[in-house]
């Protein structure tokens, strides 16, 4: 393929820009090559500032279940624009959504909304922190809160030693409040709460880890750690910023049957627009200024437009549980589909899938943690993968830390050509 205006828009990106992007994983990177730059997506399609066709399956990393500029969202949008785009007052907009949202999800009483997924979990934290009196929390390595300080630190040298920034901005003294664990390792849990007695206020993860490919958690790993956290007044938070309102209704919870005692929403739940949510019992959720002590605010949290396209969103899901059902018929057909292409020509490989969530790993070795999706990604692989799919028309994530997203307006005819395409691809590795 051809792509000489997404080349030029780079150049000129680059020069006020850093990077030439808004989000380090578009700049390709991890792959090498020039990011693509879109021009538009209808349904399951992008359609590049070169007039490529690709069949997408990032899905603008997550959100966009029911494929781009679907009417429904999009008519909502429209509509609440010709009446202002914001206001920084509260709207009746707000109450629907929150109270459909509280409907659909398991074990919450109230949520708030914020304006990005890496704001809930910096709030959920900060609530915990607030509600528990403890300071400490832990998190997993490979597992991603957005870019809040608490969350870029990298793992310590043993499984009870604090962690170090990874990002310079970081301070040592955010860092020793910050206790890293290996993401389905329970005893490794068990050990940093041994080592940290009545000082952690809370246990985040992504319940299906989805920042080092996608990672299913094994069978216990969440059920224990909600009994660690009952036994030691430790708060649970899962952060669903990917897997909420796309796994089932009710997110991950609803599908695994754990409750958590903070959940963390994004993509999904403002339709495709910048918004984040988080949401508890009210016992906690009332900790929150103005009506606890837990400072949080944000002068376009709640905007109108994020709400309207939200509501939407999750009134269609909601209405329509057949689409859950039909979106994991596609990614189970697709699992199947590209397990024969690479094993026809063969390639080393594992592929991890839950629900509409799935990732390839160019190992034969299980891909648990961040570990092994570390050594999986090693070599040229999945640089060689990325750019043969690429040029078959098929736009996958830019980093073999990232999981794939399907919608439900890919077709059978669309699975059948990103199947045949892999099969090409899969040549060249011999």
């Amino acid at each position: 393929m051809i792509y000489k205006r997404s080349s030029a828009l780079f150049a000129e990106a680059q020069k006020v820009i850093p990077g030439g992007v808004n989000s380090p994983v578009r700049a390709f990177k991890a792959v090498g090559g020039t990011p693509i730059f879109v021009e538009k997506a209808k349904g399951a399609y992008l359609y590049d500032a070169d007039g490529n066709k690709l069949i997408d399956f990032i899905n603008s990393w997550g959100p966009m279940i029911l494929g781009h500029a679907y009417p429904k969202v999009v008519n909502a949008v429209v509509e609440k624009a010709q009446k202002g785009t914001s206001f920084g007052m509260p709207t009746e907009v707000e109450t629907e959504i929150a109270s459909l949202a509280v409907s659909m999800v398991p074990n919450i009483d109230k949520i708030r909304f914020v304006n990005s997924g890496t704001e809930a979990c910096m709030s959920a934290i900060r609530l915990a922190r607030g509600f528990t009196g403890k300071d400490k929390f832990i998190k997993f390595a490979g597992c991603y809160h957005g870019h809040s300080d608490s969350f870029l630190i990298q793992a310590g040298s043993g499984a009870v030693t604090f962690g170090t920034p990874n990002s310079p901005g970081v301070t040592q003294g955010t860092a020793k409040d910050t206790l890293l664990a290996r993401y389905n390792d329970l005893q490794n849990v068990a050990d940093l709460i041994s080592e940290n007695k009545d000082e952690i206020a809370a246990i985040i993860l992504e319940p299906i880890a989805g920042n080092m490919g996608c990672i299913p958690p094994v069978e216990g790993f969440l059920e224990g750690l909600r009994k660690l956290c009952d036994e030691n007044q430790i708060l649970l938070i899962f952060d669903e910023v990917m897997t909420g309102f796309r796994l089932a209704r009710g997110g991950a919870q609803e599908l695994l049957t754990v409750k958590a005692d903070i959940v963390t929403f994004g993509k999904v739940i403002g339709g495709g627009l910048p918004v984040g949510a988080f949401a508890a019992r009210g016992e906690i959720m009332n900790c929150l200024a103005p009506e606890g002590p837990v400072y949080q605010a944000g002068t376009l949290s709640g905007n109108p437009l994020a709400m309207a396209a939200g509501l939407a969103m999750l009134t269609e899901l909601n209405s329509k549980p057949e689409i859950f059902n039909s979106i994991n018929a596609k990614t189970e057909y697709l699992h199947k589909g590209l397990t024969e292409a690479l094993s026809e020509n063969g390639v080393a490989h594992t592929i991890n899938r839950i629900g509409s969530m799935i990732s390839v790993h160019f190992s034969e070795t299980p891909v648990v943690d961040f570990e092994t999706a570390t050594l999986a990604a090693k070599g040229d692989a999945f640089k060689k993968f990325f750019h043969g799919m690429l040029n078959e028309g098929i736009y996958i994530a830019p980093s073999a830390y990232e999981t794939w997203f399907l919608c439900d307006a890919l077709t059978y005819t669309d699975l059948d050509k990103t199947v045949e395409a892999c099969r090409k691809v899969s040549k060249m590795f011999k």
